[in-house]
């Protein structure tokens, strides 16, 4: 049986640009299923399908066990979405926008205004709900987004790189209020470029690269597949390099990397921490000085060195609708 959020062949083109090439999801419900990738990988453009805000050229998609392309209309009604960009009213105070919100989902005035209420002090924004949104920081006006999207308690939540522009306390947070829903029965599709937000919130992952899914599994299955955990030294004096190097094969399980210009060496390794101390002690009983030494896991662009090949890129996603045009001006430069 399919889950809260099942999709099959997903495809979506603009022009020759093809955003989607048949993209397969199953998210159990009450679950968080992470959608990873790096900018234009596809991630926006999978939960806008998702959402009922673009139709797929080709797949089938359900959402909350209601087909989203024969009825987008009970779809809406069922999610909850906080895309990639604030979308709150700046000229509306807070509490304005909440109980907006609020109304358009047919919520009684009552019922809309005490809701408010409880999604401003869930998000830290009591303080400022009587100005207008335009005097918001940005992290402010996410929270604010994400407290719109949860107006109605959804059964299923759609989370577009929602920590963007938050610094690490108010990221904290959004973690504390995604794992209460998910504790709640919530099931939550989460969009992210950042591997340890993975980790700490997702059941699962799927890793995206150019419209197709490249990879599945927990973050630790993920990362074991590049490799595991990485021992890395710092050493004090350059002519003890190549005997740190030496030290370092004997607890490897890999090929050991040198620096020479940062004075660094790192080395795939199993063990964890006891290793790392056992290295520690061969190290000295040489009498190798170290400036640094630490047991790393991979991070986000080790993941997808090993997966495709090239690192996360940075650029900004490209929108859908820049998509298009881009693939018509490829398809005017392709007839010409």
């Amino acid at each position: 049986m399919p889950g809260a959020i099942y999709a099959e062949g997903l495809v979506k083109t603009f022009g020759d640009v093809k955003a989607l090439d048949g993209v397969d999801l199953d998210v159990p419900e009450g679950t968080v299923l992470g959608l990873l990738g790096p900018n234009g990988a596809g991630k926006t453009t999978a939960v806008r399908c998702l959402t009922t805000l673009l139709r797929p050229d080709s797949g089938k998609a359900v959402v909350a066990g209601v087909d989203v392309l024969k009825h987008p209309d009970a779809v809406r009604r069922r999610v909850g979405l906080s895309g990639q960009f604030a979308a709150v009213d700046e000229y509306l105070t807070g509490r304005e926008n909440l109980q907006m919100v609020g109304r358009l989902y047919q919520m009684r005035a009552k019922a809309a205004k005490e809701r408010a209420v409880e999604l401003l002090d869930q998000f830290h924004l009591t303080d400022a709900a009587d100005r207008t949104a335009k005097t918001y920081s940005g992290g402010m006006r996410r929270r604010l987004d994400l407290a719109a999207a949860l107006v109605v308690s959804p059964p299923v939540m759609f989370m577009d790189e929602p920590t963007t522009g938050l610094d690490p306390r108010n990221r904290q947070q959004l973690w504390g209020v995604i794992k209460q829903l998910v504790s709640g029965g919530t099931t939550l599709l989460l969009t992210t470029q950042y591997l340890e937000e993975a980790d700490h919130l997702a059941h699962d992952i799927c890793v995206v690269d150019q419209g197709r899914v490249i990879a599945r599994g927990t973050a630790d299955e993920l990362k074991a597949r590049t490799g595991g955990e990485r021992v890395e030294v710092v050493v004090h004096e350059r002519e003890h390099m190549a005997t740190a190097a030496g030290v370092l094969r004997g607890f490897g399980k890999g090929e050991t990397t040198v620096e020479e210009h940062t004075r660094k060496l790192t080395v795939p390794v199993t063990g964890g921490a006891k290793l790392l101390a056992e290295v520690i002690r061969e190290l000295d009983g040489r009498g190798i000085e170290i400036d640094d030494i630490g047991l790393r896991r991979p991070t986000l662009d080790d993941v997808f060195l090993s997966l495709t090949g090239h690192v996360a890129e940075v650029k900004e996603e490209e929108s859908d609708e820049a998509a298009d045009v881009k693939g018509r001006k490829a398809k005017k430069e392709s007839a010409k």
